[in-house]
């Protein structure tokens, strides 16, 4: 069953004579419809008469666009050296197991959770790091994992 994408028009519309467009064009479809879709990268490159092969080229160049649907809460892990020496990687694996996450899975089932990995957060006096939206929890160990996205899983926590 093909979606339908006619409430993209408007925003195709819009990029439609400017020149360099498809970064802020794809920037907003993507804050319209969460993430980009394959589906909605065809409609667009149909729409604007760009090669498919172009507009996924982009998405999937740039870390800001997303391919499959996030969850409410973005986890942020980060891997920078100094978190990496501060064992990063057991952080991960907590969040992993906390969030019942299988090693091809970064989102969880319900939707609350995406699991991402990141080369900085710019925290390294506190490493290891992890970021969820907004906030910052640093100097973590794995023991911490479970209680603090217990906050985020109950929406205590925006």
């Amino acid at each position: 069953m093909e979606r339908d994408f006619s409430q993209l028009d408007t925003i195709i519309q819009a990029y439609q004579t400017k020149p360099g467009i498809l970064i802020p064009l794809l920037q907003e479809v993507q804050d319209l419809l969460g993430y980009l879709s394959k589906d909605a990268m065809r409609y667009i490159a149909d729409k604007m008469q760009i090669p498919a092969a172009d507009i996924y080229g982009v998405a999937t160049f740039y870390s800001m666009f997303k391919l499959k649907p996030q969850g409410r809460h973005i986890v942020r892990v980060c891997k920078g050296t100094a978190c990496h020496v501060s064992d990063a990687d057991e952080i991960k694996e907590a969040l992993r197991a906390a969030l019942r996450l299988q090693s091809d899975e970064d989102t969880t089932m319900d939707m609350k959770f995406t699991l991402v990995e990141v080369a900085c957060l710019g925290c390294c006096s506190l490493a290891p790091v992890i970021m969820i939206d907004d906030t910052t929890y640093g100097k973590l160990t794995p023991e911490l994992i479970p209680n603090i996205l217990q906050r985020y899983a109950f929406g205590e926590d925006k």
